[in-house]
């Protein structure tokens, strides 16, 4: 599970919580004016690292109205006139915005505040000339972008099939953006989705564009309907999206799925962004470790680093294979997928494990276990504090590699994990389907 520097700002422009008007008329002449040449991709800055809308509306209405979803809901209007714009929830049967405007200055910009999927309806009425123009959403055939931010692997796993979900649902053109190195894992499965990269995007193409993010600090939930902490972590997207949250694993594109040995084995990943997500019971590993080796397994780290840290650092496990390095994602999930079980903490590779189908059992303290995918083998100690990733009081520093904002500085730091026993993690992984009964009788020799 990744989160880097997705904190929400807050639009300047508010008005109320359901609505935003732009009326900065010189920026809307400036932008009405210019030709509406391809956008160039460039991020949004200080906000969520996302690529920026296109800067004029890329639907045409009549009498120069533009429109389109690429923010919220957007309409402009010409210079010049008498107008009234409306914008309608046809869903929630409510208007979210009306107002009387006087273009007399310049072009005049109207947008909703609420950005993630709304069943829109505009309506732009010509003062004028008495005549009315009315749109309603409809994003059938239509060229439609969902885009993630980089440098998430656990995350882009979890919420790529609620976009999948999202296109089934509406029958559009679906351009999905994300990391360049993630893509290889699902284009050859979905052929009918445009996989794209933030520098390959045009975003005068769209029709309507959705981003699906962590946003720590929208309180207004201009971004999300729900915060990601009550929902968890993969569940925000359906909430962004508007599908249904059951979890559905992503199809892997795995380009040489051969079983990488002929031994019995077990894949871990211990390593992680932040020493809150750590397993931090100095003992843990190296008995979970000497305990499947004792049950007949081979134990294979597939970390992308040997080591991590800062000024404390947490070295590979004594007594695992080091398969780590920085290997393509695919042969990651080979090695997870032909194995008996992964035992891994709450990042990305875990992600990845979910999706192979391979049972996961889930090391974490720091986060609720709503915050990940359903496991039976997910291990917290409720003993000890928990579930601060999931406190809507705290917010999570992307800062601070020492982070734990309830213990930080006490002996009891990182207690979520530290007292997570390995023990407790046996049995865990005694539960598993197959895990050989060490209490039977030794077969004949």
């Amino acid at each position: 599970m990744n989160a880097p520097q997705l904190k929400a700002v807050q639009n300047a422009d508010a008005i109320d919580i359901d609505t935003v008007v732009s009326i900065d008329v010189a920026r809307a002449k400036d932008a009405m004016s210019a030709a509406p040449a391809p956008s160039a991709a460039a991020p949004v800055k200080g906000a969520f690292d996302f690529v920026a809308p296109a800067p004029v509306p890329t639907q045409e209405a009549n009498w120069g109205v533009r429109y389109d979803f690429n923010d919220g809901c957007r309409v402009t209007v010409p210079q010049g006139g008498q107008w009234k714009v409306t914008l309608r929830d046809v869903e929630a049967d409510v208007t979210v915005y009306e107002v009387p405007i006087t273009a007399a200055a310049g072009p005049v910009a109207v947008s909703s505040v609420k950005k993630y999927f709304i069943p829109f309806e505009i309506e732009v009425a010509n003062e004028n000339t008495g005549e009315v123009f009315r749109h309603t959403m409809d994003l059938k055939g239509r060229n439609v972008m969902v885009e993630f931010p980089v440098g998430t692997l656990g995350d882009t796993v979890g919420w790529f099939p609620y976009a999948v979900k999202f296109a089934r649902k509406h029958q559009c053109k679906l351009t999905v953006v994300m990391a360049k190195p993630i893509i290889p894992l699902f284009k050859p499965m979905y052929p009918e989705i445009d996989f794209r990269e933030p520098a390959e995007v045009n975003t005068q193409d769209f029709y309507a564009t959705y981003r699906v993010g962590l946003f720590f600090t929208d309180e207004e939930r201009n971004h999300q309907p729900s915060d990601f902490r009550m929902v968890g972590l993969h569940k925000t997207a359906a909430y962004i999206l508007d599908v249904d949250t059951e979890e559905e694993r992503p199809l892997l594109h795995i380009e040489d799925d051969s079983r990488p040995i002929a031994e019995r084995y077990v894949v871990i990943a211990t390593q992680a962004s932040t020493q809150c997500k750590y397993w931090n019971n100095p003992d843990g590993w190296r008995e979970v470790i000497k305990y499947l080796k004792s049950a007949g397994y081979r134990v294979i780290c597939i970390d992308q680093r040997a080591a991590g840290g800062q000024i404390v650092f947490n070295q590979i496990p004594h007594g695992c294979e080091d398969e780590t390095g920085n290997r393509p994602l695919s042969e990651r999930a080979r090695w997870i997928k032909h194995a008996d079980f992964f035992i891994g903490l709450s990042s990305g590779l875990s992600w990845l494990a979910w999706a192979t189908g391979v049972p996961v059992v889930l090391i974490s303290g720091f986060t609720h276990p709503t915050n990940e995918f359903e496991t039976k083998f997910r291990i917290t100690n409720y003993h000890a504090c928990n579930s601060c990733w999931n406190d809507p009081k705290v917010l999570f520093d992307h800062h601070d590699y020492n982070w734990c904002p309830r213990k930080k500085g006490t002996n009891q730091q990182f207690e979520c994990t530290r007292l997570i026993t390995p023990e407790q993690v046996k049995r865990a992984i005694r539960s598993i389907p197959g895990f050989p009964d060490q209490t039977a009788p030794a077969a004949p020799q």
